[in-house]
């Protein structure tokens, strides 16, 4: 496609700060509406996969998110006594890949600074309605902008705009939600691993390396501690003091690692979705990022989603002649990625994230063994790093990114 288009984003999140920075090196003309008044990150940390470094390095972003970032070459999980349920290596994939776990902040960040048209970034600007031409979008205030060529939501999990694409096959809200914070590192021992702790499936502790962020040196880790979503008045109601005497039973060096935290203000409430669509765009209106499949974060695939979703539609508007011809071919290639990880998703939450002891005891015996049967660990490895292309396809890594991480990670 030769023609400079005028595009709106709606949402400054990961999938549309990726598609801003990629669409204005592109030289189409782009708007961002972003609802909140000071645009900032929304999270703790979060774990990227080998799929979503390698859209940062073809971004041409890599340096910057491994200054900040923390190598990440392990995933670990265990009952409390000290039974493994979890032992993953990105070693056992291919011995020069790894994870790197990054604060949001961090990456917020990053992508800021890449893009060059900030002054077009409109904030206090909620989107909430599109006229009929899928063209226009009016904010909160009652203003309308346009008409564009494209409207692209990336408005999150929640988003407003999902709805009128007409095409949600389902769209509710997870019984389950987490705390999370973020903690200094310290001398935390398992500086390269992803480590969480089960009970059952009604309780459940991570901590993940995530490094440091622009304008703070002091590596971290991130905290979650995830419980039901009616479960926070009883939490907030109870207090502080027998929740960390609680998390001094179950895993000790997380409660040292707490030392900190005084007031229940230090943590902050996650909750999430499952929303899935038979279709992603209608007309000149299409969604990315979470706006366009959001799940459990089981996978912790949230944010390389959204980077695969901005290259994936910044290729279909390089390679084909049309608008209609882009939005098809992005969509083709996205669902193909998506549909496993939202299956794999739904099915591994109850056994995580439930009431189901029974669940989760068979979890406890069989989830490891199941790892080493052949095939097994290969496919739950792809899975996990973000590299699965349907049932049996892979997901193509280019020996240039693999270099290049290598090189990095071994000096770490």
């Amino acid at each position: 496609m030769d023609k400079t288009l005028d595009i709106a984003i709606v949402g400054y999140g990961t999938a549309g700060q990726a598609l801003a920075v990629l669409l204005t090196r592109d030289g189409h003309r782009v708007q961002v509406f972003e609802q909140a008044a000071t645009p900032g990150p929304v999270g703790a940390g979060f774990l990227l996969q080998p799929s979503g470094l390698q859209a940062l390095w073809q971004m041409q972003l890599m340096p910057q998110v491994l200054e900040h970032g923390a190598v990440v070459r392990r995933l670990y999980g265990e009952t409390p006594c000290g039974r493994a349920v979890m032992d993953m290596t990105y070693a056992g994939l291919d011995a020069r890949l790894c994870g790197v776990g990054m604060q949001r902040g961090a990456l917020f960040s990053l992508l800021d600074a890449a893009w060059d048209g900030r002054q077009a970034l409109h904030v206090d600007s909620r989107i909430g309605g599109i006229d009929d031409s899928l063209q226009r979008v009016q904010d909160q205030h009652g203003r309308w902008h346009g008409p564009f060529d494209l409207v692209i939501a990336t408005d999150g999990s929640a988003s407003g705009l999902r709805a009128q694409v007409q095409g949600t096959r389902l769209d509710r809200v997870y019984p389950w939600g987490a705390l999370w914070c973020l903690l200094p590192r310290g001398d935390w021992q398992h500086g390269d691993e992803l480590r969480q702790r089960y009970v059952a499936a009604r309780k459940m502790i991570g901590l993940l390396p995530v490094g440091s962020r622009p304008g703070d040196s002091e590596q971290r880790l991130s905290f979650f501690w995830s419980l039901p979503r009616d479960g926070f008045q009883a939490w907030e109601r109870d207090g502080l003091e027998p929740w960390l005497d609680e998390i001094a039973t179950l895993w000790p060096q997380a409660r040292e690692r707490l030392a900190g935290v005084s007031l229940q203000t230090q943590l902050a409430r996650a909750s999430y979705r499952d929303a899935v669509m038979d279709r992603w765009y209608r007309g000149r209106l299409v969604l990315a990022g979470d706006a366009a499949h959001s799940m459990s974060p089981q996978l912790g695939q949230g944010v390389n989603m959204a980077l695969m979703d901005a290259m994936a539609l910044r290729d279909a508007l390089r390679a084909q002649p049309d608008i209609d011809a882009a939005l098809a071919q992005y969509q083709l290639l996205r669902k193909a990625h998506v549909w496993l990880y939202q299956f794999w998703s739904r099915w591994l939450t109850p056994i995580f994230q439930s009431d189901r002891d029974w669940v989760a005891n068979g979890r406890d015996l069989l989830f490891k063994p199941m790892g080493r049967m052949p095939g097994g660990r290969g496919h739950m490895l792809r899975v996990l790093s973000g590299t699965q292309h349907g049932l049996f396809g892979k997901l193509a890594l280019q020996d240039d990114f693999i270099a290049a991480l290598a090189e990095v990670a071994e000096k770490r």
